[in-house]
């Protein structure tokens, strides 16, 4: 039985790959053409993803004792990232490329997660909340993101390639740190996702939690050295 059952698993993790592949390649297009355009396309893809985050979360707490306090709570949780991404993009020289980088750096940490947690295994990072999710997970996307700077400075051609890898690595983390806080509350509202609109991925928001994380972290970034990010790097 114990091969069967392994098998089965296997069977399982692959088709669960190609699903979110597949959602992936399909969603990805439409909003990387949208970051391109500018307004009023970007302004529009996230005051739609901002409402759909919205209700994802008053649906997540309509069975919370406390439902009024998680639901306040929702408001700055999905309201400020979305307005710290219109921000950032309406920088008139680098908005454009600091929002490519942004999103592709999170892609690039799920991806890295993804792989290396399958791959390698090893120690669980937080059983407790998420036991899926390894050290090794959190290494390799933050590896993966990490990486993913060091292209986008050679190809901002910047003079040294560190300071952009570094600061990726970390965003990296902290969009891992999103996530890990996603779980810890759909664990606290006793729900697996937050939706199904995206197949192999559940909702939007078990989609963008790491992409909220680390778009605060891009804006406190940008807000402290008063504009333009990857100039700064």
């Amino acid at each position: 039985m114990a091969p069967l059952r392994a098998k089965f698993e296997t069977k399982n993790k692959t088709s669960d790959l190609a699903v979110r592949t597949i959602s992936a390649a399909v969603l990805a297009p439409p909003v990387l053409a949208a970051v391109h355009l500018g307004w009023p396309f970007f302004e529009i893809m996230v005051g739609l993803a901002a409402l759909i985050l919205a209700w994802e979360w008053q649906r997540m707490c309509v069975s919370a004792p406390n439902r009024a306090a998680w639901v306040t709570v929702g408001l700055p949780y999905i309201l400020l990232p979305c307005l710290a991404l219109l921000w950032l993009r309406s920088h008139p020289e680098w908005g454009r490329e600091t929002i490519f980088w942004l999103f592709v750096l999170v892609w690039a940490t799920d991806i890295g997660a993804y792989i290396s947690g399958r791959l390698i295994g090893g120690p669980r990072l937080a059983s407790s909340i998420s036991p899926n999710k390894t050290w090794a997970g959190l290494i390799g996307g933050a590896a993966a993101a990490a990486a993913a700077g060091t292209v986008a400075a050679g190809l901002l051609g910047k003079e040294s390639l560190l300071p952009l890898a570094v600061t990726s690595g970390m965003l990296g983390i902290l969009s891992q740190g999103g996530d890990l806080l996603e779980s810890w509350v759909k664990r606290r509202l006793k729900t697996k996702d937050s939706g199904s609109l995206i197949p192999g991925h559940g909702g939007l928001l078990d989609r963008v939690d790491g992409l909220l994380a680390a778009t605060a972290g891009v804006a406190l970034i940008d807000f402290a050295i008063d504009g333009k990010v990857l100039v700064w790097l």
